[in-house]
């Protein structure tokens, strides 16, 4: 690792204790709900400030064309617009706004994102499924005291999360497509239930669950745990009727007496249960046939309870963010390993990166999170060269954008797999274009010092090479080399890198120190 980025060195406890609280926030924007919550972190605790939630049903909302329509999109609106008086206060550094499913499968998304972004003042990020599994996992372990190996399970509108893990550390991830928003509308869509219904919903989930069935089951777990709303809700009721040994267990004979309960109902109009809000009545018997395809596959006889899911997964990941704790930082770590990179010119060329950075952090008005995307860009801009030297560039920008990686929302995603497939050969225009506008001008401008260390570092030495000084005008940047009669390397390569840019709209000017 380059010397100035080293890991923090940690404070000791005594400061740690005294350490003022930090203000964090994080909005979950689900298939069925949003969730706001609001906590002071410190000494690793969370202490809730706020917290709020209101069934949007955004699934509910995507139309044959997998749009979102326009009254989905206003309800969602419109309760952010409830939400957005408890972050007058919040730092846009902790502030978190995550999608999930609904988000991740609607065509038009994108443009929900913006008015959102509009609204709220603040990015929105999508988050892949095991991205989503591996918060809530976060937030679950958190809230559980007991040790031991789990198996988390996290009912949604539209997928469900399945998380093997030990502590805080998740072994297996894994995100379906079935949430009790979606499975209401696909297999109780005129709002009548039977018995025909309610196993063909479970034998869906069934199908699902196929996929990870036997690897799960051969990893195995010690402890059953459900968390969010379709579970918590499942033990409410059952509390409610008495069908359970103790608060926030749910046993396979409950469920089953549950699901009869269901069916005497015959609509969904019509389920009220003592324990059920009525808010939730639509989506739940789905859920209830997700639940019971989920003992039947993993042959459970009970499942507990617990509070701490995605939005304090979030909560807990962003305290970690940008430390030596960053999850993001070790996923492209375990991706270096993988793709056997050559870490001594990664390191060089970060070293080379971040020193150019510094010069001209200022003038382009660049953040430490920018510097944080040009040494992680920096550290595997060559993993492409694993498929094949050719247009290694373009190998390695696909395996950023296509790849899961633990810590990184998608939107962080295509920013880095733009800077790795901009680093070498012609600049990428339409990608450029592509990413949203608020990032268009510090990400090309990370791509052009990722470019210059690059070719500063293209002969592979040993260490870092002299770095020349640099200085930036909007768009033209000057490049001061040591005077030569004679061609050099990096003067051959800077002639080219002139035309690139050239071509691209931007100017490099190179002058001869004497």
């Amino acid at each position: 690792m380059p010397k100035d980025i080293s890991p923090p060195v940690s404070a000791p406890v005594s400061e740690l204790e005294n350490a003022a609280p930090q203000r964090l926030a994080a909005i979950d924007l689900g298939s069925n709900s949003f969730h706001l919550l609001v906590a002071n972190y410190q000494n690793e605790r969370l202490q809730v400030v706020a917290r709020l939630g209101e069934k949007v049903q955004l699934a509910a909302g995507l139309d044959e064309e997998g749009k979102l329509n326009e009254a989905a999109i206003q309800r969602a609106l419109d309760c952010l617009g409830r939400f957005a008086p408890f972050l007058s206060d919040i730092e846009s550094a902790n502030l978190r706004i995550v999608g999930t499913n609904a988000l991740r499968d609607a065509h038009n998304s994108q443009a929900f994102i913006e008015r959102a972004e509009t609204q709220l003042g603040h990015p929105i990020e999508i988050i892949a499924g095991r991205e989503e599994a591996r918060l809530i996992y976060l937030g679950a372990a958190h809230a559980l005291a007991e040790n031991g190996r789990r198996l988390i399970v996290d009912i949604g509108g539209g997928s469900t999360e399945f998380i093997i893990g030990e502590e805080f550390e998740p072994k297996a991830l894994e995100s379906l497509r079935m949430g009790c928003v979606t499975f209401t509308s696909r297999y109780f869509p005129d709002g009548e239930m039977s018995e025909k219904r309610m196993r063909r919903a479970e034998l869906a989930a069934l199908s699902e669950l196929a996929h990870i069935q036997r690897p799960y089951l051969r990893l195995g777990w010690e402890d059953p745990v459900g968390s969010s709303g379709t579970i918590k809700a499942v033990a409410s009721v059952l509390l409610a009727y008495g069908d359970t040994p103790s608060e926030g267990v749910i046993t396979r004979s409950g469920l089953k007496k549950l699901r009869e309960r269901l069916l005497k109902c015959k609509q969904l109009c019509k389920v009220e249960l003592d324990g059920l809000k009525p808010d939730r009545a639509r989506v739940f018997p789905a859920g209830v046939a997700i639940l019971s395809a989920i003992f039947e596959a993993f042959d459970l006889n009970q499942m507990r309870f617990a509070d701490g899911a995605l939005r304090e997964g979030v909560l807990y990941d962003m305290a970690g963010r940008n430390s030596a704790e960053d999850t993001r930082s070790k996923s492209l770590d375990v991706l270096q390993r993988i793709y056997d990179v050559d870490t001594r010119q990664a390191d060089n060329v970060a070293e080379t990166a971040l020193c150019l950075f510094k010069q001209v952090q200022g003038a382009w008005s660049l953040t430490h999170e920018h510097r944080y995307y040009l040494q992680w860009a920096s550290h595997v801009h060559e993993i492409g060269l694993a498929i094949s030297h050719s247009q290694f560039h373009r190998h390695g920008a696909y395996l950023l954008e296509n790849s899961d990686l633990a810590g990184f929302s998608r939107p962080e995603q295509h920013q880095l797999a733009f800077l790795v497939r901009a680093h070498r050969r012609k600049f990428p225009l339409k990608e450029w274009q592509a990413l949203p506008k608020a990032q268009h001008a510090h990400s090309i401008r990370l791509a052009l010092l990722l470019r210059l260390a690059v070719l500063i570092n293209h002969s592979r030495p040993e260490n870092a090479p002299p770095l020349p000084n640099i200085s930036v005008d909007a768009d033209s940047l000057t490049l001061a080399l040591p005077a030569s009669d004679e061609p050099t390397l990096l003067s051959t390569d800077i002639e080219q890198e002139q035309a690139y840019m050239d071509a691209a709209g931007f100017t490099l000017n190179v002058i001869q120190e004497s």
